[in-house]
């Protein structure tokens, strides 16, 4: 592990990404499987802009983790303009919209996607305000925490950008996941998404995924690129996720509505997302709360008044 003027930045597994051509850090060997726990891991995934890849690289780790045995539930929280669903060629019926309404329960939206990945679906082109308020915030909460021990990983799929629900779900999450492309406005907008919920939120540490690169050894020097930036500026941890590969097969995954994991499992985008799934069993979950109330540990606070329908 290296330090830098107050960035941790961490190198411990940098030999865990998926070698697909040439000048690539080798493939990762298998990993022992990370020791169970009460609850759901609850991480968020998030980037500073749209077009960097961030619900398919969401779809694509639920697929991934759900083949080593994880019980996954991904949330698309892009309130409004839902775009995991489609990925996956998926035409659900209901969505959080109905939960926020008041008519259905949390439970009964979720629909199973391939691998037996479990999906809370958006709203698509609805004309619902797109920030939550307080009431549906603690109605999401109150849900999730009824269904927490049916699952082993929660994914949170957030907008891009850096809008008040973009925030507000990776303050609630344990773990926060940043993806950047190989662009000079990916490397800014991330920065300024860091910077937000270092200076605003008390957030202090990072993972780092890049995504859509020629290899390996460009991935790393994005990494480092954004942590000279960081470096300069804010007290934060970045740890260095890992990388997806440029890949013709993913895009034709996007283009026909599913998951390159499913349709190309032998792909070198699919093997990325593979090694990626190993080296997340393999790390400890964070443990520690937060300073503002997460999701799913509601039994560690004072009780909230009920938000269930009346």
């Amino acid at each position: 592990m290296n330090c830098s003027s107050g960035v941790m930045i961490h190198t411990d597994r940098l030999n865990m990404m998926a070698g697909a051509y040439p000048g690539q850090i080798r493939f990762a060997t298998t990993l022992p499987p990370a020791k169970k726990k009460c609850g759901a891991r609850v991480i968020s995934v998030t980037s500073g802009k749209g077009g960097v890849g961030k619900s398919s690289v969401v779809v694509n780790l639920a697929l991934a983790l759900a083949n080593e045995g994880e019980r996954v539930l991904v949330m698309d929280a892009d309130v409004g303009l839902g775009n995991v669903g489609i990925l996956l060629g998926l035409r659900p019926t209901l969505t959080l919209d109905d939960v926020f309404n008041g008519s259905r329960r949390l439970s009964e939206v979720i629909v199973t996607g391939p691998g037996g990945i479990r999906i809370i679906p958006a709203g698509s082109g609805g004309d619902r305000c797109s920030i939550l308020n307080p009431r549906e915030r603690l109605l999401l909460m109150d849900e999730l925490d009824a269904i927490d021990e049916e699952f082993d990983v929660l994914i949170i799929d957030t907008e891009s950008g850096i809008s008040e629900n973009v925030t507000y779900f990776n303050a609630a999450a344990q773990e926060i996941v940043v993806v950047l492309s190989p662009e000079p406005t990916s490397l800014a907008d991330v920065y300024a998404l860091i910077k937000v919920m270092a200076t605003r939120h008390g957030e202090r540490r990072f993972k780092v995924l890049v995504n859509m690169v020629r290899d390996s050894d460009e991935a790393l020097e994005m990494f480092k690129r954004l942590s000279q930036v960081v470096s300069r500026f804010l007290d934060v941890s970045l740890d260095f996720f890992g990388c997806i590969v440029r890949d013709e097969r993913l895009v034709d995954s996007v283009r026909r509505q599913r998951a390159v994991v499913e349709l190309h499992p032998r792909s070198a985008a699919a093997r990325c997302f593979a090694t990626l799934a190993r080296t997340l069993r393999s790390s400890p979950a964070s443990q520690s709360v937060k300073g503002n109330i997460q999701f799913l540990f509601r039994r560690y606070f004072e009780e909230i008044p009920s938000m269930r329908y009346v």
